[in-house]
Parts: C-alpha cells; structure tokens; sequence
C-alpha cells in the first residue's frame, strides 16, 4: 500500500468565504486521556464541509465543543464571534443516536416541531407557521406522507430522515449532521444530499460520514480528525490519504457503474 504522510496535509485551515466557526490551539481530554490536541479551524459561511476519521478519533468531540456542550480544556471555541452556547439557537444539530423513548406517543410531525424548541416557542403549541415549516422540512425529506404517523412505527431509514427533518426545520445557519445516511439505502442517501446541497445556498452544513467517496461528489473539503486535525479540498482526497489517517486499507465500492461515481467506506 503507497503510504501517505499525514505531514502533507495542511493542519488547521482558513477555509474560503466569512469565518464563522473558529476554533484556535483547541485541546480536550477525557479522564486525563487526550482525545483533540492543538486544534486549529476556521469554517467559512456557506462552506460544506464533511468530517471523517477512526472511531474515538475526536469527531463527536469536535462537534461538542463547536455545539458547547463540552468546553476545552484548552484554547477558545467560537461561533459568529461568540462563546456556542450563546448562539445554540442558529445551530441545527442531528445527533448520531438520538435519544427518544419510542414508547412516547408522538407523531412524526411532533417530532419534527421539537426542532423549534428554543426559539420561542412551547411544545404542544404551534403557530400555523410552525406547522408549514414543520411540513416543509417533511416535503424535503419526502416524508409528508408519514406527518401523523407514530413515530415508534418508522423504520430506521425513516426515522433518520424525520430527525434530520427536525435539524432544519428552524432554517439554522449552521446544520451539524453527525451520520446522517447509516440507515438509509443509496437512493435516500442521493436523495438526502441532494436536499442538502439546496441548503447550502442558505446555510454551512458539516456532515459527519464514512462514505467519502460519495460525499467528496457534494461537499467543498474533507475535516480529517485523528485526535489532531487536517483539512482537504475534496480533490485532493485519495483512498491512499483515508488509508493513512485510519491506519487500514480502504475498499473501493462502485455503487453506479453508468455514472462512474465510486464510494469509499471505511
């Protein structure tokens, strides 16, 4: 296998256009036990981005701080200049195991209006415009046909689609989706991507995924997180440069040989 040096990728990165997330000389750890070291990114407004990496690599992590739901140890976080949890609000955030009692009788539409929690508005009590938001979001996802039924009945495709659903229904300025495709097939993943990259004209999105090869087809530059932090342009991205940061060989899968669109899973 021809080895790549991770010394060739450019650590820490100004990305193109107005920074908005910026995160300088970040250091975290869990239980005395490193986990990011010297971080340094700089997201620029409308960029979309995708952040891969091993397991315990630091991606959940990275997302947390930017989210503020963990503070550095060391460093500072910002986002539209201002500590994260001053602008929670203008962050639409799909988590990668979300938690909801399934045994909670909620519709699918319910579920969807919880992402305007926190800006104003009570669960249980909606404006009409809420509810076309909600709807909208729905619409996007070809999901509007499913608005009342229970949520528990989805399947796990479905259920992934109403919550990436709630994550842009309040139209955020930034959308944090943390493996948004693991339970859905390749038409829903296009499908999903493709709603995406219409956000994109509003909205920086940061995708967490292991399909790099698939998404490298949407998205500007790859976040690399091992612990420390690299950034590609998408063209730039090789099966050898994967192999690298993830310490194995990387399988090459062609999904679509009429498009001649290979997918990278790792």
């Amino acid at each position: 296998m021809i080895r790549w040096s991770l010394r060739n990728i450019k650590k820490g990165s100004t990305l193109d256009g107005e920074g908005i997330i910026d995160l300088s000389n970040v250091s975290f750890s869990y239980n005395g036990m490193p986990v990011l070291e010297k971080v340094r990114l700089n997201v620029g407004k409308l960029d979309f981005l995708c952040i891969v990496g091993p397991n315990g690599g630091g991606k959940t992590t990275l997302i947390k701080l930017m989210l503020g739901l963990v503070a550095p140890m060391e460093g500072t976080v910002r986002i539209f200049g201002q500590a994260p949890m001053k602008v929670s609000h203008r962050i639409g955030y799909m988590p990668q195991n979300p938690s909801l009692d399934l045994r909670f009788p909620l519709t699918v539409l319910d579920v969807v209006s919880m992402g305007l929690l926190g800006r104003g508005r009570q669960f249980g009590f909606h404006w009409n415009n809420d509810l076309r938001l909600a709807e909208e979001s729905l619409r996007k996802l070809d999901m509007d046909s499913l608005r009342n039924r229970s949520f528990s009945e989805l399947s796990g495709g479905q259920r992934q689609r109403a919550l990436i659903a709630r994550a842009i229904v309040g139209e955020p300025d930034i959308l944090i989706l943390d493996e948004p495709t693991s339970s859905i097939d390749l038409a829903a993943e296009r499908q999903l991507f493709d709603v995406l990259r219409e956000l994109n004209s509003r909205m920086t999105i940061l995708v967490v995924s292991h399909d790099v090869g698939f998404v490298s087809h949407y998205v500007r530059n790859v976040v690399c997180v091992n612990r420390r932090v690299a950034v590609h342009p998408t063209s730039e991205i090789t099966g050898e440069i994967i192999s690298e940061m993830y310490g194995s060989e990387v399988r090459m899968i062609r999904h679509d040989m009429t498009r001649g669109e290979g997918v990278c899973r790792v």
